[in-house]
């Protein structure tokens, strides 16, 4: 079984990997031996996100800038990475920003801003990355896999009680788009497939960032005591099934969504 984990002579491309989740699944995939591309909008973080990295792994981590919300500079990205790189293993999609707040709050543009980073950005990168998958796939004799980062709330509502009158509610385009995505997910799957690249999705479920504060009295323990293990998740547990979802260990897992919840969304 570690075998089948390892990541070894792979090429995985990362998005997001400066953020609170990006940055545990970075550590998780350069130390399953992986050369790992992190792009993210921030160099500086990502920068950090590498230097944080094991010593042994820094040499094949590499630092690409992009807005994974902005359609040039995502066409700008796949075709440096097909330039410099010529093929992929892998593609995490697990960028996202986006406003916070109730319904009557939420702007056209704010659901414009999150499809852009949660279903466009994606599509893209899939779409301009598809030969450097498949070429993948052809030189190391098993399949490529992208990981789609959607959410719990991809597949339930927020309990707006749990944010009572803070204003931090988590917004209604946040988990429209992260549906979309599961459903995309799918799609790919069965279109890519036979091109010898799976997709499958990952849906988190409370994971917080210690370091943000939630403005919200006694949040993280009204948020464990919803989850059936009674406790919040940490970012390295979401980590793990994502270098699962990379590997040859999950070889034959297409098209599957995967909830890493707590069991949160088995209520």
């Amino acid at each position: 079984m570690k075998s089948l984990c390892t990541l070894e002579g792979t090429r995985i491309l990362l998005t997001g990997a400066g953020g609170h989740l990006g940055r545990e699944m970075a550590h998780a995939i350069a130390s399953g031996g992986a050369e790992l591309i992190l792009t993210g909008r921030n160099a500086k973080t990502l920068e950090e996100c590498r230097d944080a990295l094991p010593l042994e792994c820094r040499g094949r981590c590499h630092v690409m800038i992009a807005d994974i919300g902005s359609p040039a500079q995502v066409d700008t990205l796949c075709k440096a990475v097909q330039a410099r790189f010529g093929f992929l293993n892998g593609l995490v999609n697990n960028a996202y920003a986006g406003r916070v707040g109730p319904i009557d709050v939420i702007e056209a543009a704010d659901f414009r801003a999150a499809c852009d980073i949660n279903l466009t950005g994606p599509f893209l990168l899939v779409k301009g990355l598809r030969g450097a998958l498949i070429e993948g796939a052809r030189r190391s004799q098993r399949s490529s896999s992208i990981v789609n980062i959607a959410s719990m709330y991809g597949v339930v509502s927020p309990d707006p009680a749990l944010y009572g009158d803070s204003g931090q509610n988590n917004p209604v385009h946040y988990g429209a788009t992260k549906a979309a995505l599961i459903q995309m997910t799918r799609y790919l799957a069965c279109h890519l497939g036979a091109e010898g690249v799976r997709c499958n999705s990952i849906a988190p479920g409370p994971v917080p960032d210690p370091s943000q504060d939630s403005g919200v009295a006694d949040f993280l323990s009204r948020l464990a005591a919803r989850v059936p293990l009674k406790r919040v998740g940490a970012a390295h547990e979401i980590a793990g099934p994502v270098v699962f979802l990379l590997s040859d260990a999950a070889s034959f897992v297409n098209g599957a969504h995967l909830a890493v919840d707590g069991g949160w969304t088995a209520w």
